[in-house]
């Protein structure tokens, strides 16, 4: 079965960073688009970052372009989200998300496999 594990999420002090990890049992791993997506408390899921394939083009929302960096490691079918100068407002539970074709990386609906998220809490 496929399946992504999402790891690295925690409690950091704004200002600070963190590293989010995504494991993934995928097949053919190098061949998808991985993406990241965050769900604030209260508010709807919304795209934060997406590699089309392992040598393709990285995509960023605007909210956090120039602080966070997604890259992959194809040799143990890893991507990573480094999070850093985290403010209060990246506070979100993050999922991991692939799509085999990678039509459009910044629409949820495209996503074939999902992790169950991590949480990302950043204080004042």
């Amino acid at each position: 079965q496929v399946q992504l594990v999402e790891s690295g999420g925690g409690l950091v002090q704004a200002g600070g960073s963190l590293r989010l990890s995504c494991t993934a049992s995928l097949r053919t791993f190098s061949s998808y688009t991985m993406g990241w997506f965050r769900q604030a408390p209260g508010k709807e899921r919304e795209f934060v970052a997406a590699k089309w394939w392992s040598g393709g083009r990285t995509l960023y929302a605007d909210s956090v372009k120039g602080r966070f960096t997604l890259s992959r490691d194809n040799a143990i079918d890893t991507v990573y989200l480094q999070m850093n100068s985290l403010k209060p407002e990246d506070t979100a539970v993050y999922y991991c998300a692939a799509d085999r074709w990678g039509a459009a990386p910044a629409r949820e609906s495209e996503y074939d496999y999902w992790g169950q998220g991590t949480q990302v809490t950043v204080s004042s």
